[in-house]
């Protein structure tokens, strides 16, 4: 299996550790080969995005972020997954393609970029390629992916720096989310849609209400309405928020997100015109994190 060669002072996130990924991992866990947990047609992202045949979703392993409360805490700082080469990659996408997926969905992909671009450039894709992050993205390494990618479906998960530093070990993160994301608009430009409503080219900000988290939602909120031309991009607002903190140190992420913090916050959208996907309160359900089994890999 081929390895990414010039991974050896690993710039591509915001941390910029400097690692020498031929003799040793990242920050984020990532080596020179790109390591992949499950590939498969993926039905419970937003309705552009999933529709009736599902998206392609490549689960990819590692994480630039340390978020608390991930998850998918198995894959993302647990590291599980299996190393595969750019050449099987390139076939995941196309087998993918094969079973009729509306595109192919790129899930945590920011450390595997050079290996992502490789495969996408051998797999010769007619759909559109969704790049799904945690949104810590270095905006250097996005502009690389012009002309690759339709679609950028970034979470935008902390405003205030205090709560990214506990909760992420990242206090630059709006700073760095923020600069990535109009990167992401000014590749894409608005959101264009095909007759079926499915989402062709364009961004989607997803962005994760938690406990007592309201007043730092709302000033995302007031961003993304400050920085966009109205019904330029889409916002997906979620409450799928599931407790899976074990540290006594995050006594207030130990609940769910309460019906009336998560409304507060849908209705504060709408007071700014934002368009986009309320989530239904059911989806707080680990069953709605899919198993990492290797499927597809």
């Amino acid at each position: 299996m081929e390895s990414y060669e010039s991974s050896n002072h690993c710039q591509l996130c915001p941390r910029r550790c400097g690692a020498d990924r031929r003799k040793s991992s990242g920050f984020c866990g990532g080596g020179s080969l790109v390591k992949v947990a499950r590939a498969a047609p993926h039905f419970w992202e937003e309705p552009c995005i999933s529709g009736k045949s599902g998206s392609g979703a490549v689960f990819f392993s590692g994480c630039p972020l340390s978020c608390c409360f991930c998850q998918n805490y198995e894959i993302s700082r647990g590291n599980f997954g299996k190393e595969i080469s750019v050449q099987r990659l390139a076939e995941i996408f196309q087998e993918l393609e094969g079973q009729g997926v509306h595109n192919i969905n790129l899930v945590s992909p920011t450390h595997w970029q050079p290996q992502i671009l490789q495969a996408l450039s051998l797999a010769g894709l007619k759909l559109p390629v969704v790049w799904n992050s945690g949104g810590y993205e270095s905006a250097d390494t996005l502009k690389a992916l012009e002309g690759h990618i339709a679609v950028f479906l970034p979470d935008l998960k902390f405003y205030s720096s205090e709560r990214s530093s506990r909760y992420a070990s990242a206090p630059d993160y709006f700073q760095q989310a923020s600069l990535a994301i109009l990167e992401m608009f000014r590749q894409t430009g608005p959101c264009v849609f095909d007759s079926d409503g499915m989402l062709q080219k364009g961004v989607i900000i997803r962005h994760l209400v938690l406990p007592k988290g309201r007043e730092d939602s709302k000033k995302l909120l007031d961003w993304i309405a400050g920085s966009f031309p109205p019904g330029a991009i889409r916002i997906s607002l979620m409450s799928q928020y599931t407790p899976c903190i074990q540290k006594e140190e995050f006594p207030e992420l130990k609940r769910r997100v309460s019906t009336f913090e998560y409304e507060d916050v849908v209705n504060y959208a709408l007071s700014l015109g934002l368009a986009g996907y309320m989530q239904e309160r059911s989806s707080a359900q680990a069953e709605y994190t899919p198993s990492f089994d290797l499927t597809g890999i």
